[in-house]
């Protein structure tokens, strides 16, 4: 179960980054911030809401939460990359 666990607090957190890049006033330098402190929360609340959840601890549940959140980062910019135009 845990690479589900994982793999849905990144599609959370990837969500959450496209609407924060959907509106206009945020700055996406910030987005990555986002993700990563949502993640860390949504760490914690999967360390007591799911069974399986691959961490004992709160500091471990965060620093799965902020990893997952920023994979979403990481996915969105592999995406942008191998999307992008030779120049």
């Amino acid at each position: 179960m845990e690479f589900e666990t994982v793999a849905c607090i990144a599609v959370i957190c990837y969500v959450i980054g496209a609407i924060c890049k959907a509106i206009n006033k945020f700055p996406d330098k910030l987005i990555p911030v986002v993700v990563g402190i949502v993640g860390g929360g949504l760490g914690i609340l999967g360390l007591y809401v799911m069974p399986g959840f691959p961490a004992d601890n709160i500091l471990d549940a965060v620093a799965v939460g902020i990893s997952s959140g920023l994979t979403a980062t990481g996915v969105n910019q592999i995406y942008k990359q191998l999307s992008k135009e030779d120049e």
